[in-house]
């Protein structure tokens, strides 16, 4: 289905686009906000980053108030913000807590009945809107060089999208992940009433199981910050980058994908121990 535009805000030289669409895969419409840096506005194809919001976030989130432009648009780079989950359902138990239903998806697609018709999360990001992307916007995104980032449950999404479907994305970084959701609340939570009872099945769906199986190039960056006990992930992950850790600002996440001597969507580094070891803390 086409995009309606809702609005259309200058920013940073560029254009940020809010856009909304009826989904067959959700059964829902759906918000998209799409940032046009002035590459593409001038009539550049430009490499793509999707970002993905945590718990209780929009599309509005980064955008809004992390102005992720500032740095996409000094890069030339465009930024996709998929919204964190189908709305408007009232499905039973949709909206009774913050960190479960609406806007609360994991980007996963439910098994567990009432949201395996709706809440098809994976399914959306990595086959709908990538269709609708290329058919609205063939001259100004190169989807061949397509990253992907997130924060939080976001984070916990771009690293499982980026492992279950390799070539998809150049790369995957993410910031404060809940990268071992089977074994905290947060996805115990999450995976019991998308996905049901049995955890072998949420290995599917958690990155530090899904990690163990991978072959080749590996092409990941994870920062956290917190409370963490030495040695800290972050430290960990950004040490075997060949950078200098630093706090995950989301003013500071694009340029991560360009600067010199950090990640950039051609050449990434990871280190698999950070996820294998996860921390507890809350992301």
């Amino acid at each position: 289905m086409a995009f309606t535009t809702k609005a259309t805000i200058a920013s940073f030289g560029g254009k940020l686009l809010k856009l909304s669409h009826a989904s067959p895969t959700t059964g829902t419409d759906m918000a998209v906000s799409v940032f046009l840096p002035p590459q593409a506005v001038a009539g550049g194809k430009v490499p793509v980053l999707v970002y993905l919001s945590g718990l209780t976030c929009s599309p509005d989130n980064c955008a809004e108030k992390g102005f992720f432009q500032h740095g996409a648009a000094r890069h030339g780079v465009a930024v996709v913000f998929p919204d964190t989950s189908p709305r408007g359902l009232a499905l039973p138990g949709e909206r009774d807590s913050w960190d479960f239903g609406e806007a609360a998806s994991f980007y996963l697609d439910a098994t567990r009945a009432p949201f395996a018709d709706h809440y098809r999360m994976e399914t959306y990001l990595t086959r709908e809107l990538p269709a609708l992307l290329a058919d609205r916007f063939p001259d100004e995104l190169d989807l061949g060089r397509t990253s992907i980032t997130g924060h939080s449950m976001g984070g916990h999404g771009a690293l499982t999208l980026y492992l279950k479907h390799p070539g998809l994305y150049r790369s995957v970084s993410a910031f404060a992940p809940i990268a071992n959701p089977s074994s905290c609340p947060w996805g115990e939570k999450a995976f019991t009433g998308y996905l049901g009872e049995d955890r072998e099945a949420w290995k599917a769906h958690d990155a530090t199981e899904l990690v163990r199986g991978w072959e080749g190039d590996l092409k990941m960056l994870i920062d956290v910050v917190g409370a963490v006990p030495p040695p800290r992930p972050r430290t960990v992950a950004c040490t075997a980058a060949g950078q200098r850790p630093w706090r995950h600002r989301l003013t500071k996440v694009v340029a991560a994908y360009r600067e010199p001597g950090t990640t950039s969507t051609s050449r990434a580094s990871c280190c698999p121990r950070t996820l294998r070891k996860p921390s507890r803390t809350r992301a």
